[in-house]
């Protein structure tokens, strides 16, 4: 009976694990020809265990789209195959425009459509940007976004949010990001009241400029928010990169954020 089962539990194991997926969403501050290899390097290493990577703050001119290309390379040198999608710059004013990407491992998730919020782009300065990938033929549409910064109030934008799960009924939304505002924000219940859920509480995800004894996060910015009926979350957290560094000024060399994930299974 032993030899029988130990087959049987690995090939449980095997459909628990490939029925699962994992997601991490990382504002990359001002990712294009500014990093070097070795900083991409670092990055790729830093994802390269999750099955989708979506990245805010990619550099909207010369050289941002290229560097996604170049991350994308390096994560492909790693074992796995992955694809990337990279958006056209946002319709906000030139100093505040940026591109978004995603990036993924092509036997763990199938893109089938992306693009710009176009309803809404007045609105928000820089329209989220879906992706609907199907994941063990089922669907989930990542709506990766990135806000005005604090000063010039992000709930002026991300009140509008209430209304894009009504504007794409068929979809099974998650909104996830750099929301430059923390989940308690009252902006949010909207959404709650629709079923929405954030997947984190309590949780700091941006750099100080220097540690004050342990404390080295300074702000509940980047979140995910997802329909708690059609995800079903097994796992989440965030990526503390900077405690590899010397200090906070080395890793803000790689960003002033870090970088949300989840593991999840679709219901």
């Amino acid at each position: 009976m032993k030899n029988l089962l130990s087959p049987l539990l690995l090939l449980f194991c095997f459909f628990i694990s490939f029925s699962q997926t994992k997601v991490v969403s990382w504002n990359i501050e001002n990712l294009g020809k500014s990093k070097s290899h070795d900083v991409l390097n670092f990055i790729a290493e830093t994802v390269s265990n999750y099955d989708i990577v979506v990245i805010q703050e990619v550099v909207a001119g010369p050289g941002g789209a290229q560097t996604v290309a170049k991350l994308a390379a390096l994560l492909n040198n790693k074992g796995s195959k992955w694809d990337y999608i990279i958006s056209d710059p946002t319709s906000s004013s030139s100093y505040k425009r940026e591109r978004y990407a995603y990036i993924w491992k092509t036997n763990k998730a199938k893109l089938k459509e992306k693009w710009l919020e176009k309803k809404f782009n007045l609105e928000i300065d820089r329209e989220p940007y879906y992706a609907t990938f199907e994941i063990n033929k089922k669907s989930i549409t990542l709506a990766n976004f990135h806000a005005i910064t604090k000063s010039r109030q992000p709930e002026t934008e991300i009140k509008y949010f209430k209304f894009l799960p009504a504007q794409y009924p068929q979809q099974n939304l998650v909104f996830l990001g750099d929301f430059n505002c923390p989940e308690t924000h009252t902006v949010f219940n909207p959404l709650k009241k629709l079923g929405y859920s954030a997947l984190l509480k309590n949780q700091k995800t941006t750099l100080k400029q220097n540690c004050k004894g342990n404390v080295c996060l300074a702000s509940e910015f980047d979140n995910v928010f997802y329909k708690t009926d059609r995800l079903n979350i097994i796992n989440s957290g965030v990526i503390l990169f900077y405690q590899k560094f010397n200090s906070l000024q080395e890793a803000r060399k790689i960003s002033d954020h870090i970088p949300v994930w989840f593991e999840f299974s679709l219901n």
